[in-house]
């Protein structure tokens, strides 16, 4: 059967991240996307330059229109933009309560703009966290979360994992793209009573706009396909490598790039 497979996050306009870029790896990763908008961003490769909030009683309608019609096999949640959204999202998977989970803590862009209201983060900490299945912050977002200092070397992020576990999460991707003392990528999955370092090329592109929102979606379209929660991270981070591998290919903006998510075909 293939899964369905919703995304709440809000839009880009040039395809590389937020809604068009979780479709396209939801279909690349073998399941039907759908997508419930929370905020329209004007953005590019070289940043966001205004966003327009849905307001909560719209993103509610969407969500409550969607799931009283169709079956949801897994969620993938990235920007939510400010604490009144983050409710209605919050009401709607304790009304629904659709299984697999995946949050992206979307707080900054790749360009440095802050893209989550800091008053949100609370918000976001203490009543959506503790309801999802699985969370991939990144450093940054992990340290913003916690509100503690960036971690700068993997020997921290252990730590870190377990502490934001102790928030709620059941399983954590913390992602360890920023480290500086490690040459492959590392992240650590923490969950189900264990860790598990995960080690992948270091992929060298300036084409990396959107690797957050990829690697969240792949993960939420496999898991209703793999037994696991770590065979589908595993797979879905094989699959953000070769999009990075491939995406010299795209010829997309001046700035950040975005990965090729079709590289498999195109």
């Amino acid at each position: 059967m293939i899964p369905n497979v919703l995304t709440i996050a809000g839009t880009d306009p040039s395809g590389g991240a937020g809604v068009q870029a979780d479709l396209k790896a939801f279909s690349a990763n073998g399941a039907y996307g759908m997508s419930v908008m929370t905020a329209l961003v004007a953005q590019t490769t070289t940043g966001v330059s205004e966003v327009h909030e849905i307001p909560p009683e719209f993103v509610t309608a969407q969500l409550t229109t969607l799931l009283d019609d169709v079956r949801v096999d897994a969620v993938k949640i990235g920007m939510l933009a400010n604490a009144e959204v983050i409710r209605a999202v919050v009401a709607a998977l304790d009304r629904y309560a659709p299984p697999n989970v995946v949050l992206d803590p979307v707080m900054v862009a790749k360009s440095g703009d802050r893209l989550l209201a800091p008053e949100a983060v609370r918000v976001l900490r203490d009543e959506l966290l503790p309801r999802v299945d699985l969370i991939t912050p990144n450093l940054p977002e992990a340290a913003d979360l916690l509100g503690e200092p960036e971690v700068t070397e993997s020997a921290g992020m252990a730590g870190q994992a377990e502490r934001l576990a102790g928030l709620g999460a059941k399983q954590v991707l913390l992602k360890g793209g920023h480290l500086r003392d490690e040459a492959a990528s590392v992240d650590l999955l923490h969950g189900d009573g264990s860790v598990e370092k995960l080690r992948s090329e270091r992929v060298e592109t300036t084409n990396d706009h959107g690797t957050g929102c990829t690697l969240a979606a792949a993960i939420a379209a496999l898991r209703p396909q793999r037994p696991g929660w770590a065979e589908a991270v595993r797979e879905a981070k094989d699959y953000l490598t070769g999009s990075l591998r491939a995406a010299e290919r795209l010829d997309v903006g001046r700035g950040h790039g975005p990965v090729h998510h079709f590289h498999r075909w195109w």
